[in-house]
């Protein structure tokens, strides 16, 4: 089954990255994963802002138009993907300085697997209390870097040490893309790109 490997890395991390590790799936099965993960996030999101309506503090809901929720679910779902394809492509880039001699595959596990707790946060969505989806985001964020922590050493087959300078510099290249990707949106926001309300 493509998500098989979910319930263990929150159950037993350590021992689901030494499976992952042994069995080494195809591109294909981790592009798979990835794939159907995204969708939780973005079909969550297009129904709170569609029909459940999104509450700041004391206001009243604000409800998006149907094709404005739309469209942002499906940039939503491109943007989840570009970014975990730019997080394989920077884990496989980094390897060589820590002594790590990874295929594109390994990387793209590594950082399909990783993103997974932080993008099913997005079930959150369904509850669509900014305090609720901020504190489940972070948490999501939180076991995200633990699982990278775990996983680089296991998948990249370097010392522990090695691993944590290597997990560190994932992380801190991470936060930039995430910047990047939020001043992005607030660029396109602003100058237009902006949804419509119902």
């Amino acid at each position: 089954m493509i998500l098989n490997h979910i319930w263990g890395l929150y159950a037993h991390p350590r021992e689901e990255w030494k499976t992952i590790d042994e069995r080494h799936e195809s591109m294909t099965f981790a592009l798979s994963h990835i794939l159907i993960v995204a969708l939780i996030p973005c079909a969550a999101a297009y129904y709170a802002s569609a029909h459940l309506g999104w509450s700041i503090g004391a206001r009243e809901e604000t409800f998006l138009t149907q094709s404005s929720a739309t469209i942002l679910a499906v940039a939503m779902y491109i943007g989840i993907l570009g970014a975990a394809f730019a997080l394989g492509y920077l884990i496989h880039w980094m390897a060589k300085t820590f002594g790590a001699q990874p295929t594109f595959t390994q990387s793209m596990e590594l950082a399909a697997y990783t993103a997974t707790p932080v993008i099913m946060s997005g079930v959150s969505a369904l509850y669509p209390e900014l305090w609720f989806v901020t504190c489940v985001f972070l948490a999501g964020v939180a076991y995200s870097v633990y699982l990278l922590y775990s996983g680089v050493p296991i998948l990249m087959h370097i010392p522990e040490e090695r691993g944590f300078i290597y997990a560190s510099s994932v992380v801190t290249a991470g936060l930039i893309m995430m910047v990047v990707l939020m001043v992005t949106c607030a660029i396109l926001w602003t100058n237009g790109f902006g949804p419509q309300y119902m």
